[in-house]
């Protein structure tokens, strides 16, 4: 295990106006399962591949354990990573792909059988060492991509969208496995991926990256409850937040045409943001009502698009699954106020 410490690390490539990666600050800790996550083009492999060593650091410092390594190798950083292709060398049995790496380093012959062995068992694949890749389905060859990296028995581990290239299903049996995995080793690992079910689900911290630069860190859920601004609150979700212009007047906020009792702010036309699961179907106490434009079952819930007078964008509802709404029926809706934030539309902030 490791500390990796990334401090005003940026990238810039020849010729580009912008800067790829700008200033990325982060602190990934002994065995901590770190997630970057993002949308393409939003620096998180570039990030990733400045710690592998595999791109230049154009300014800041990157430490593992304390020591400075931007100017260290990639091979002499003790750092495995797992990319989006399986790379496995085609020829090669699955055990040499195992073993290939410990034989470059010279490793004594019976170490390479015992680590080979024992990873093949831990990842399932003591019954495949004679295959060759071309044998495999997409779920064993990951996993022998895996096994190549674990049996290095790293400081790091590093992973670029490791699952991307699998159908749903195996994306998630291997999201468990690794899971497992980290629980077992223990290690210290930093996963990128534009998953959002991938970040929250096996993240100990995420850190979310948007135009090269750092958007916020923090426990999935409190990322998910409490996003630091509007990028985080529309890209975490799925649906993503509702986000409505609203007023204040007096000593109320308009929402539509909804009136809600909130602590004034400073700012007089904030952006009011709700979960799409924050939102009820409550004849009992309404804050407001709404034509149901379409109904979307996904088995274990119901997903509402409601159009709200006075509204400009559809407001997304998360029901559950027995919920009986048809096309063109209006219903009351009541607000979690609680669960509600407000940004600042100049600064995109969080009030």
């Amino acid at each position: 295990m490791a500390t990796v410490s990334l401090r005003s690390l940026s990238k810039r490539y020849p010729g580009a106006e912008n800067l790829a990666v700008d200033s990325v600050s982060l602190e990934v800790a002994h065995g901590e399962f770190m997630v970057l996550l993002g949308p393409s083009g939003c620096g998180k492999s570039t990030t990733l591949r400045m710690i592998a060593g595999l791109e230049s650091i154009s300014s800041g410092e990157l430490a593992i354990e304390g020591r400075r390594v931007n100017d260290v190798p990639a091979k002499d950083r003790d750092i495995a990573m797992v990319f989006q292709s399986y790379a496995l060398y085609p020829h090669m049995s699955v055990l040499d792909n195992l073993a290939f790496g410990l034989r470059r380093r010279g490793i004594e012959r019976g170490e390479i059988e015992r680590r080979v062995r024992e990873v093949a068992a831990t990842l399932g694949l003591a019954d495949l060492l004679k295959r060759k890749p071309h044998a495999l389905s997409g779920g064993q060859r990951q996993r022998v991509a895996l096994g190549r990296a674990i049996v290095r028995d790293p400081k790091v581990f590093l992973f670029d969208e490791p699952l991307s290239n699998l159908d749903a299903a195996l994306r998630v049996g291997m999201r468990g496995e690794l899971i497992k995995l980290h629980h077992r080793l223990g290690a210290t690992m930093i996963y990128v991926t534009h998953d959002q079910v991938e970040a929250m689900t096996m993240g100990d911290r995420i850190c979310i990256m948007h135009g090269g630069k750092v958007a916020q860190i923090g426990a999935p859920l409190e990322v998910y409850r409490n996003p630091a601004d509007l990028f985080v609150a529309s890209f975490l979700g799925s649906p993503p937040t509702n986000l409505i212009p609203s007023r204040f007047n007096g000593e109320a906020l308009h929402v539509g045409e909804a009136t809600l009792r909130l602590p004034r702010s400073s700012v007089q036309e904030p952006i009011f943001g709700i979960r799409p699961e924050d939102i009820r179907i409550d004849g009992a106490a309404p804050h407001t009502e709404g034509e149901i434009l379409a109904v979307e079952p996904l088995g274990a819930e119901t997903i509402l698009r409601v159009r709200l007078t006075g509204i400009a964008a559809d407001v997304l509802v998360r029901g559950p699954r027995s919920v009986n709404a048809k096309v063109g029926e209006r219903v009351p809706l009541a607000y979690d106020l609680a669960a509600a934030h407000l940004f600042d539309p100049a600064t995109r902030k969080r009030i």
